[in-house]
């Protein structure tokens, strides 16, 4: 569909006004080429297994984090470094992913969306084979950062195709339905990685688990390759260069709303990458749980985050604003945060496991409401340089998540403090972000942006 004007309750309604373009931006196309092409027949033929595809591609961040987070201890005992050192492999991956997508998107831009998808399917592939035979904890936070670049080219096509598929085929709510139904097929991933991870960890050491993820990763290259066809025609492909970018990349950011869905889904992730960095030390370290427990209660979780997604994209959309359910989603963050926060701090007496996992469970269901939610409400305000922005997004989460990932254990491995002060924080400033920037309720939502840059 195009995507001209305003939506209500999923209808289309022409503008009544052509859209201003902000100085140095790129602007957006008038008149009958301005209708965005359909989706290719083999997209349409094969479309189900392409949302699989597409699925896979969002997975790959939580098969690389998750698979490997119960070994994290293990990986301190072996190469006898702190738990701060351990947790840059973390760090590194996200700030790989971070940095990759600004590089990825505006590539997919201008160049298509197979032909960068495959060079870096192929890329990720090797650098997790180098995890397995890394001799020392420096070369494999400097692996971890190439596999972050490189797996960084799955999670902006993904977002990128998916947008395609939308605006060809359905109408602004039905985005918000299907980036629920992604969630749902990348969800299983940090539901089934720390549980496969746990028990590879009884036949195997930390590094017979990259050697499962560079399978993986072999098997989705080989499915991509015969599957995914390119989806961004060549006479709407970007012909600038690096000047052009950041142009594009300016109008974007020059959207209020849009930098407001941004940095609230920014900092919302970094709450969950605090969870991520901290929960296999908080678990097994403070509480004595094994690594087997861990992974069924990151499970749980992940359970949990994939059954709000859904209870998002199959109830909620079309029945209730999508920034009402952000809003929702926000809340719920901020209220579980503040009671880790004071579990943790001992105002409680002293809490065992259960209470702890019951706040982290809230928390990160939470996220289930937000993370679709803020996705659609961004990209709805953009046209042509969906790579752009889904890049941008993408950057703004495992940016901020690659910051809040070491910070997390700074006070050592055997206190929660940090973990909640930095989960709060977070939803703090997520919510504080939207509620300015983003002013719902002002700017209709899914109205086109006079920020300049398309998508």
């Amino acid at each position: 569909m195009p995507d001209g004007g305003p939506t209500t309750h999923g209808k289309q309604h022409p503008p009544t006004a052509p859209a201003r373009t902000a100085p140095g931006a790129v602007p957006p196309p008038h008149g009958p080429a301005a209708a965005p092409p359909r989706a290719t027949p083999a997209l349409r033929r094969t479309g189900f297994l392409v949302t699989l595809v597409l699925g896979g591609l969002t997975a790959t961040p939580p098969l690389a984090m998750d698979m490997y987070l119960p070994a994290l201890p293990a990986v301190t005992d072996s190469y006898g470094a702190s738990a701060a050192t351990i947790q840059l492999t973390l760090t590194a991956c996200l700030a790989g992913m971070a940095l990759g997508q600004l590089v990825v998107g505006p590539m997919s831009d201008k160049w298509g969306r197979r032909r960068p998808l495959l060079t870096g399917l192929v890329l990720y592939v090797l650098a997790t084979a180098l995890c397995v035979v890394a001799p020392n904890a420096a070369l494999l936070v400097t692996f971890r950062l190439i596999q972050g670049l490189a797996g960084a080219a799955g999670i902006v096509i993904a977002r990128a195709v998916a947008r395609a598929v939308v605006r060809d085929l359905y109408d602004g709510l039905a985005m918000a339905r299907f980036f629920s139904t992604l969630m749902l097929i990348s969800g299983a991933a940090p539901i089934v990685a720390p549980l496969i991870g746990g028990q590879l960890l009884r036949f195997t050491d930390w590094r017979g688990v990259f050697a499962v993820l560079t399978l993986i990763g072999l098997g989705l290259l080989v499915l991509v390759h015969r599957v995914l066809p390119e989806t961004l025609a060549p006479e709407d492909r970007h012909s600038g260069g690096f000047r052009a970018t950041l142009a594009t990349m300016r109008g974007l950011l020059a959207d209020r709303p849009f930098t407001g869905y941004l940095l609230a889904a920014g900092f919302a992730s970094a709450a969950l990458f605090a969870y991520i960095s901290a929960s296999p030390f908080v678990v097994q370290e403070i509480y004595g749980a094994s690594p087997q427990t861990f992974s069924l209660l990151f499970g749980l979780n992940s359970v949990g985050l994939v059954g709000a997604g859904q209870l998002n994209g199959k109830v909620l959309v079309g029945r209730v604003s999508l920034d009402k359910v952000l809003a929702t989603g926000l809340a719920l963050m901020t209220a579980a945060a503040l009671a880790l926060l004071l579990m943790t701090l001992g105002v409680f007496g002293e809490v065992g496991l259960v209470p702890v996992a019951a706040g982290l469970f809230v928390l990160v269901s939470a996220l289930g409401l937000v993370t679709p939610n803020t996705t659609t409400l961004a990209l709805m305000r953009t046209r042509n340089a969906a790579g752009s922005a889904s890049a941008l997004l993408g950057t703004s989460s495992f940016l901020v998540g690659a910051v809040a990932s070491p910070l997390v254990g700074v006070a050592g491995e055997h206190t929660a403090v940090p973990m909640a002060v930095l989960q709060l924080t977070c939803a703090l400033l997520a919510a504080a972000c939207w509620a300015l920037f983003a002013r719902p309720g002002r700017a209709p939502a899914g109205a086109p942006h006079t920020g300049g840059a398309d998508s």
